[in-house]
């Protein structure tokens, strides 16, 4: 029962560890994105006027910069473009905004997914030291 004990203090110790270090990498994105300045697009088809700090503002915003792109080199990608299209230019930059854009909306889901992970181990280690707190547990052999 003493080992239960420690792998439920460990295990709970981990959890905090994932829901501290998520959370902050999700309010760390949140602030860079923030402190960019970019509100979404007005013509975006949803949130539009929003500012971009978060993951669903991000994810919109990368969709309409794919539009306005797509619309200005007449529906062609950056790929398309001849060498020597002065249009390639404007798909490259909406390529790598939509790509930085992306990365973010990545970072707050790994963020998400160690909080959940982090509270999921935190509810087993309780659980754990729970069952060696419990004097007609019995014990399990394998």
């Amino acid at each position: 029962m003493r080992t239960s004990r420690t792998m439920g203090t460990i295990l709970t110790i981990l959890g905090i560890i994932f829901v501290i270090a998520g959370g902050a990498t999700y309010v760390m994105v949140s602030q860079e994105l923030s402190r960019a300045n970019v509100t979404v697009a007005d013509d975006a088809a949803f949130l539009a006027g929003d500012e971009v700090d978060g993951p669903f503002s991000a994810y919109a915003q990368a969709q309409i910069i794919d539009k306005h792109a797509l619309d200005a080199t007449g529906g062609k990608t950056y790929a398309e473009l001849d060498r020597e299209d002065p249009l390639r230019q404007t798909a490259m930059s909406a390529s790598f905004l939509r790509a930085s854009l992306f990365t973010s909306v990545v970072a707050f889901g790994v963020a998400a997914m160690a909080m959940g992970v982090g509270a999921g181990m935190i509810l087993g280690g309780i659980g754990l030291r729970a069952r060696a707190d419990d004097p007609a547990a019995v014990p399990v052999t394998v």
